[in-house]
């Protein structure tokens, strides 16, 4: 069959032929449809993401949409290695795989599934988002941050605060307030600060870097005392790293949580995408995609900006 591998670390993957998969117990092969590239393929794909598993050649992808042996239409996440989401078939284990609802067309599915999981995770798994309470999305201009924004109003948030650098984008989300990240730490700090005064239940952070700084550390400022502010990272698209005074967390009563692969169970991840597929009607989760043939997986990786979704012979 055709997909796209991986051959080694570093190099872009290939349309190349690679073996048949077959299912084992507990596993079915499905017939793929679509699947769309995010930024957790190409972590994998490159080695640099801490779920890789280093072994290669592989088939990029960690999701996508497609057909059972009878016809029964499927989304699907995480193929068993070394078969991806990023070809003509691919095999998955039982429990890794859920019926689509029928009103959600194949790539569309594909292009929301792996974005919109990472807040309906975050906000249902990890932060616990009780109706009425204030979120604060920071990263709110990229894909997965836009559609957090109405994610967090779709399952109960009275008040969603978006930061972001893109400013015509930004002016366009459903938000209640905003705070550009083009101006200086201490105008972002200033803004910030009404805010967290104000009350702020729940952080959602795509971005770390010197922006999460400042949200934390003005949190623990600005926050009432004793109040708990469910921080939760979930990209890091700023930087890897931050350096974080102790003090941001003794003199506060924040609370820091990771979400993602690890630390949310497949089995929970799987029914944030599912909650995912059966809002999307009601709460107008939609994206802008490109669909592109397979073959071309080569020149479209790098693509930034727009959504590609990868279609298989």
């Amino acid at each position: 069959m055709k997909a796209a591998v991986v051959e080694e670390a570093g190099r872009l993957p290939v349309y190349a032929d690679f073996a048949e998969p077959v299912a084992g117990p507990a596993e079915v092969v499905v017939q793929v449809t679509a699947s769309a590239l995010s930024q957790l393929a190409r972590g994998r794909a490159a080695g640099a993401h801490y779920s890789a598993t280093g072994e290669y050649p592989f088939v990029a992808g960690v999701d996508g949409v497609g057909r059972l042996e009878d016809g029964q239409r499927v989304y699907f996440l995480l193929p068993r290695a070394p078969f991806g989401a990023m070809a003509q078939r691919t095999v998955v284990s039982d429990g890794q795989w859920a019926p689509l609802p029928d009103e959600l067309d194949d790539v569309m599915a594909a292009v929301l599934a792996n974005p919109g999981m990472s807040s309906w995770a975050a906000l249902t798994e990890r932060a616990r988002l009780s109706p009425g309470e204030t979120v604060l999305i920071n990263g709110a201009t990229g894909t997965a941050g836009r559609l957090a924004v109405k994610i967090a109003r779709h399952l109960g948030a009275a008040r969603v605060i978006a930061t972001g650098r893109n400013l015509a984008v930004l002016q366009t989300l459903d938000a209640d307030a905003t705070v550009p990240l083009s101006q200086d730490e201490d105008a972002i700090e200033a803004i910030l600060r009404a805010h967290f005064a104000d009350g702020v239940d729940v952080v959602l952070d795509y971005l770390w870097g010197a922006s999460a700084r400042s949200i934390l550390a003005t949190a623990a400022k600005a926050g009432p005392a004793g109040v708990p502010i469910r921080f939760v990272q979930i990209g890091a698209a700023a930087g890897p790293e931050i350096a974080l005074p102790a003090a941001v967390l003794r003199s506060s009563a924040i609370e820091m949580k990771g979400s993602g692969l690890g630390s949310v169970g497949l089995p929970r991840l799987m029914a944030a995408i599912d909650g995912v597929f059966r809002a999307a009607s009601v709460a107008g989760l939609t994206l802008d995609y490109d669909a592109v043939p397979l073959a071309e997986v080569s020149s479209q990786w790098a693509t930034e900006g727009r959504r590609v979704v990868f279609l298989p012979d």
